[in-house]
């Protein structure tokens, strides 16, 4: 065997439809598109939804409630998180720039703290919000919460 013996398996390729190139091809004609209608067309594009004229379920659907605009969203942090950091950084005072260089939140939004998990440290925790529950284990375990 020689590589200029070489050829595909019997039945593995295919010649490519030439379509439009008259009618003894039989592709010729209509070119495979049917007669008329939108997708005859030159430039055809369905749009999204479009249900080939019949009204389209998103406009067939009613609307309904609403996005308050001045909805405010918060950077959660549960409480484990802060125990964590305050073990191994030996922290007194957690501030949203230590949770920020800490890689949990993003300094530039607002953070809430939120009451999963256990506090054991003392530690001065100020943030944006805190649940009550947080608020609650902050205190009991000898530390502040603080609202910026």
């Amino acid at each position: 065997m020689k590589l200029n013996n070489l050829k595909p398996a019997c039945g593995s390729t295919h010649s490519r439809r030439r379509i439009g190139r008259g009618p003894g091809s039989g592709l010729g004609g209509t070119s495979t598109r049917g007669h008329k209608g939108a997708k005859a067309r030159s430039g055809y594009k369905k749009k999204i939804g479009f249900e080939g004229g019949q009204m389209p379920l998103q406009r067939r659907l009613p609307k309904f409630g609403f996005k308050n605009i001045n909805r405010v969203e918060y950077q959660p942090v549960n409480l484990v998180a802060i125990q964590k950091l305050a073990e191994s950084k030996n922290l007194t005072q957690i501030t949203v720039q230590e949770l920020a260089a800490a890689g949990l939140v993003k300094a530039s939004l607002p953070v809430k703290i939120l009451g999963v998990g256990e506090l054991t440290a003392k530690v001065d925790v100020v943030a944006n919000a805190f649940s009550k529950s947080a608020e609650a284990a902050i205190t009991n375990a000898g530390g502040t919460a603080t609202k910026l």
